[in-house]
């Protein structure tokens, strides 16, 4: 193994892709691309893997991966269509009429929000969140209220595996739901600490204007298409858990049983098939540097403890959380209710640190600024300590271990 100053070669490299995709966010695609050739060059030609050395080592390794990329990636775009059946279920106009008119109604969006992240994508919360927020406040959003946004669409994603790419992840490797849940305790003190700061920066910005959709009605068969997709994949993955662990490492159950429920509600409405497209190279992006963190020697990193998990909320403000809850799963014996909170209520910290914060910055440019970010969205970093340390003091540290692609 090559090192430099003790530290394996694959680091540097893998550390220059994730940096270089903070810093180009235009081109996110093509470096996570480029990153993943240099280490698949690099692995294959000096270190090959523990699978075997060279191209046949490459070949074993990833013959090993195949079944997590591909559920990931099926997950990934059957989530796609789940979100635009929750966006034309007209639900995002109707809750408006619910919320209060001062501050408070500005917090109750967030919590809104929140609800949603649990079981839809929380890129697709933090979207709705945003364009809601867009004709509540006349367009006149505020910088520390759209931190707001993405922390509250993180934190409701953090203890649900269908919520945020990362629980998915877990979810896919062998995690239970019930052992992320745990993470819905300060993802409620973080909403409640940062939420409630954000509101009231909202309301003293922009108070509250509400637009009544008196005759708008739930389209309901778009939510009963929701439910039977969350419903195949949730009951598939406790079926081959608690019967079938023995081939669950063998076939992508998971993913292919979303996409059975998209088919089989045909019928039922028409599906939007454009958003595949538009999510597609979004999606090959995450696999790239999933496929990335997969070649990493992650015997040499830091013991897993809640100390290293903490710091992982910080780096992931900064690196993306999806490579690094990829490390951790590879490495093994976290307590996964603490590593779901931090990486995904962690990148809230800056514009740039979750897929969430990039899509709603793109909604609203000026708040891409870390400088303006920190200023007015400092309550972000306070609700992920807080809620980091009653977590510890309520629940304390439960590491579980992963052998291949189940708990031990």
């Amino acid at each position: 193994m090559m090192e430099f100053a003790g530290i394996p070669i694959e680091f540097f490299l893998f550390a220059l892709t994730l940096i270089c995709v903070a810093l180009f966010h235009n081109h996110t695609f093509s470096v996570a691309v480029t990153g993943l050739t240099f280490i698949s060059i690099y692995k294959i030609g000096f270190t090959g893997f523990k699978t075997g050395n060279g191209v046949l080592g490459f070949i074993s390794h990833f013959s090993h991966e195949w079944v997590i990329l591909v559920n990931l990636f099926a997950l990934l775009m059957g989530f796609a269509i789940l979100a635009r059946h929750f966006e034309k279920s007209r639900i995002p106009l109707i809750l408006p009429k619910y919320l209060p008119i001062d501050w408070k109604g500005g917090f109750v969006l967030l919590v809104m929000i929140f609800i949603i992240s649990s079981f839809l994508d929380n890129i697709a919360a933090a979207l709705i969140g945003g364009a809601m927020a867009h004709q509540l406040f006349r367009s006149k959003v505020h910088i520390g209220y759209i931190a707001g946004i993405v922390a509250a669409s993180n934190a409701g994603g953090s203890f649900s595996v269908v919520g945020d790419t990362t629980t998915t992840m877990m979810w896919i490797a062998g995690v239970q739901p019930s052992q992320v849940f745990v993470a819905f305790i300060p993802a409620i003190v973080s909403l409640i600490i940062s939420g409630t700061i954000a509101a009231k920066q909202q309301h003293a910005y922009s108070p509250i204007l509400k637009s009544a959709h008196s005759h708008t009605k739930i389209d309901w068969s778009r939510i009963l298409i929701i439910a039977l997709i969350l419903i195949f994949a949730v009951a598939t993955n406790l079926i081959i858990n608690v019967y079938y662990t023995n081939i669950s490492d063998s076939f992508p159950f998971i993913g292919t049983a979303v996409w059975l429920a998209i088919l089989i509600s045909i019928p039922v409405r028409r599906h939007d098939w454009e958003v595949l497209g538009d999510s597609l190279k979004g999606t090959l992006f995450l696999l790239a540097l999933v496929s990335c963190a997969s070649m990493m020697p992650v015997g040499n990193l830091p013991s897993p403890s809640w100390q290293t998990t903490f710091g992982l909320g910080f780096v992931s403000s900064v690196f993306d959380n999806i490579p690094l809850t990829a490390l951790a799963i590879k490495q093994g014996g976290y307590d996964w209710g603490f590593l779901a909170y931090s990486v995904g209520y962690g990148g809230s910290i800056l514009w740039f640190g979750s897929s969430a914060g990039v899509a709603i910055s793109n909604m609203y440019p000026e708040a891409k600024s870390v400088k303006n970010w920190l200023k007015y969205g400092w309550h972000v970093p306070l609700g992920f300590v807080i809620g980091f340390i009653i977590l510890n003091l309520l629940v304390g540290w439960h590491p579980s271990l992963l052998s291949g692609n189940k708990l031990l």
